[in-house]
């Protein structure tokens, strides 16, 4: 008996020494982020075997969307050879009327996302799901050829019926309607919406489904997490919108959700669509083309924009290098409404000099958030920005789940984003850039709106919390890149 407990004693040893060799050297040679190689490898040596399994089924990025790569003609940025960003300046031509202090950063996002920053675009800007879900509807109801729809969460409600409603009659006019939910997202309704849209003859897919087998589901760390509704290819919409209830203050649920939308017209819904287009092929491999998805579009307004996709696939990073990008521009002011703030050290870093080089830094975040884990390991870092000159701003409830970037009062990036590792490194987001002071003026305005009832967090604050809520806040911080 002895014997054979030894005997195991040794062959588990010898499986996790070979599974740690195999693991930490696969580790080594794919993470290019010394932090989160250094706690997977740790990971993987204190913890014989489970680590291993664990790193296979959330370290490790399996997604090769090698279609999308071939239509866009471009490899991912870490595969990119060391001339790729050495672009002529014509690679990208920026459209007339772009100010000359804003050209470096939209040459910057032009060889990033290898997409034309495009004149003509008008940009409306809807205020919870009071104004935007009536917008969104509408949209639909006035539809004649195609409806696209992608969401993170489809939730079970009024504001789901209506939107059901919508699309089911869409649907006996003859449009062709197509929506995606993501496969977590999916999971938030009870039971999940899909058959509920599937019952009234829309078509639904769900994107990288989940199922209780862990062997069964690579890709469950990678969500898809944009927002966005294409109606006849013309009208297009996105922001941090989900579909719920919660999100229509009107119908005064238990957890209220502010928010904000946008309505685009004019040539970006063009990107915006080939985004959906994108995902939906994945997810179906059918190929949305032609006029009923992709008319011609005209200009409808003054706004310069572009669509900026990003996602842990051949887009990876693009949006937080559009965002230091857009700090390291700054020469006035930098406004930032999040839900969840856990930049890494090179976006803080990025903040701090921001604010040591004069630039007033004020960042919007929800006093009571909802998730807790989320906001503890926030707190415990925000005195690294806070101590530099930044000043962090914490709103009264409702849960503010706004998500805003506004750089000198003429650029704004929008979408569907956090200020989190989960937004900006495993999640597919959308966002979209604007040049326009009219445009961010509007938007300065909501930011002060929310400004005047926000109660300013002091470095005392911080340093004032208990010696047990420190701790609690710092050990969760450990858990920072997973998030």
């Amino acid at each position: 008996m002895h014997l054979d407990f030894w005997s195991l004693s040794v062959f588990i040893s010898a499986v996790h020494i070979l599974l740690a060799l195999i693991v930490c050297a696969h580790i080594v040679l794919t993470k290019p982020d010394v932090r989160a190689a250094i706690g997977w490898v740790g990971l993987v040596i204190l913890a014989p075997v489970i680590g291993s399994v664990l790193y296979a089924l959330l370290g490790i990025n399996r997604l090769r969307r090698e279609a999308g790569r071939r239509r866009r003609g471009r490899a991912p940025l870490w595969l990119a050879p060391p001339d790729a960003f050495l672009l002529p300046k014509n690679k990208i031509a920026l459209p007339e009327g772009i100010p000359t202090a804003e050209r470096p950063l939209a040459t910057l996002v032009g060889a990033l996302t290898n997409t034309p920053l495009v004149a003509g675009n008008a940009v409306d800007l809807l205020v919870n799901g009071d104004e935007a879900y009536p917008a969104m509807i509408a949209a639909i109801e006035g539809a004649t050829r195609s409806v696209a729809l992608a969401t993170y969460i489809f939730d079970r409600g009024q504001a789901a019926d209506q939107f059901i409603g919508a699309l089911s009659r869409a649907v006996k006019r003859g449009v062709a309607v197509r929506v995606l939910i993501d496969g977590v997202g999916a999971r938030y309704s009870h039971p999940p919406i899909v058959h509920a849209l599937r019952a009234h003859g829309i078509r639904v897919a769900r994107f990288l489904p989940t199922t209780l087998l862990p062997w069964r589901n690579p890709y469950l760390n990678l969500r898809n997490h944009r927002k966005l509704l294409v109606v006849d290819g013309e009208v297009g919409f996105c922001g941090g919108l989900n579909i719920r209830d919660s999100c229509v203050l009107a119908l005064k649920t238990e957890s209220p959700v502010l928010d904000l939308h946008f309505r685009f017209r004019g040539p970006v819904v063009g990107q915006i669509m080939a985004a959906l287009a994108f995902d939906w092929t994945f997810t179906t491999r059918e190929k949305l083309a032609g006029p009923d998805w992709f008319p011609t579009l005209v200009p409808a307004g003054t706004v310069l924009a572009r669509g900026i996709p990003d996602g842990p696939d051949e887009d990876y990073e693009t949006l937080p290098i559009t965002i230091l990008g857009a700090l390291s521009q700054a020469t006035r002011s930098v406004r930032i409404v999040t839900p969840y703030f856990l930049p890494d050290p090179t976006l803080i870093d990025a903040l701090r000099v921001a604010a040591l080089r004069g630039i007033r830094v004020d960042v919007l975040l929800p006093a009571r958030g909802n998730l807790r884990f989320v906001q503890w390991a926030a707190t415990a870092q925000l005195s690294q920005i806070v101590r530099w000159g930044c000043r962090v701003h914490l709103t009264p409830p409702p849960f503010d789940h706004s998500k805003l970037f506004l750089v000198d009062g003429a650029w704004a990036l929008v979408g569907s984003a956090n200020w989190d590792p989960r937004s900006l490194r495993l999640n597919f987001e959308y966002a979209v850039e604007c040049y326009s002071r009219e445009f961010v003026a509007r938007l300065d305005d909501v930011f002060e709106a929310k400004l005047a009832t926000a109660r300013l967090l002091t470095l005392d604050d911080l340093e004032g919390r208990s010696l047990p809520v420190k701790l609690r806040d710092g050990i969760v911080r450990l858990a920072q890149p997973y998030l």
